[in-house]
């Protein structure tokens, strides 16, 4: 028999109460802010506001990519979150799986711990640490080089070693994150696998080749997915606090989200500022659906949609 609307409401109204906070909160600050998406085809006049500014076609667009810049941040971003989703899922399947392989409770728990802290920390916070040991007067890394008679090494002018910096910081901090959520699915397996894999002879590596790495491509692939989707939003927390408004550095480390507010905090050039994030808004949902669309070619079963 089938229910009404209304019906379905007032039974599962706990679960909806429940729901009620986090549909408000992308309500409010995802899709009512969709909205300003016109200021990319307007001149933004501060009398005019949002919706009463002139527009002016494509000319945000214009300046953007005739400035230079567009291909620059945008291969940056591009390539700065593959090496995040690569490096950070690998390392985070490998951290799980021996965490789960460790007989230990309590170095387990502890562990566990340890690794999950750094994702606590503030960007801010990493900044200031990441100063204090790359300063070339005073930070740690060149007083141990000056101290064994080698010459310091000036971090901050030299953009060469940025990619490697931002990929093993930003590694080290979601490892523990990304570790628990593995952990999570690997436990989920069901035992006897590894128990039958155990009498018919199956070595650690052998049951992690053949029993936890396939039960775990679901939950990689939904991981992967959804990181796939931000490939064109950088960690603006990151690399602003890690970075900076350094000059030197922006050949390899400005991306998309530091263009736009550096631009608009500069040039107060709204309307450029709001084409540059319409721009990275649209890659990234062609990207999403791209992914999709291989993944359901390979498992539709696997895909998000």
């Amino acid at each position: 028999m089938r229910t009404g609307f209304w019906s379905d409401v007032k039974k599962y109204r706990t679960l909806l109460l429940m729901l009620l906070p986090g549909v408000l909160f992308f309500l409010l600050f995802a899709y009512v802010p969709m909205a300003g998406v016109v200021l990319a085809f307007k001149k933004y006049d501060y009398n005019g506001g949002i919706f009463g500014s002139p527009w002016n076609g494509l000319d945000n667009f214009r300046f953007f990519f005739e400035s230079g810049d567009a291909f620059r941040v945008t291969r940056n971003t591009a390539l700065y979150n593959i090496a995040f989703i690569i490096v950070n899922n690998l390392l985070q399947i490998c951290a799980g799986i021996l965490l789960f392989e460790v007989a230990g409770k309590w170095f387990r728990k502890i562990t566990q711990t340890i690794l999950f802290l750094p994702y606590f920390l503030s960007w801010v916070v990493v900044g200031a640490i990441a100063y204090n040991l790359f300063n070339f007067d005073v930070g740690t890394i060149n007083s141990l080089l000056t101290s064994i008679g080698l010459e310091r090494i000036d971090i901050y002018n030299t953009p060469a070693y940025w990619p490697f910096i931002l990929i093993i910081v930003s590694a080290w901090k979601a490892l523990g994150y990304g570790t628990v959520m593995y952990l999570a699915a690997i436990t989920g397996i069901d035992t006897e696998m590894y128990e039958a894999a155990e009498i018919d002879g199956a070595n650690i590596f052998q049951r992690i080749r053949k029993i936890t790495v396939p039960n775990l491509m679901p939950t990689i692939i939904i991981l992967v997915l959804l990181a796939i989707g931000n490939i064109f939003r950088g960690d603006f927390g990151m690399f602003y606090n890690m970075v900076g408004n350094n000059g030197l550095l922006f050949s390899s480390t400005d991306v998309i989200d530091t263009y736009v507010f550096r631009s608009l905090i500069t040039s107060n050039d709204i309307g450029m500022s709001a084409a540059a994030g319409f721009f990275q808004s649209v890659l990234g949902f062609a990207t999403i659906l791209l992914a999709n669309y291989a993944v359901r070619k390979y498992d539709k079963d696997h895909a998000l949609f």
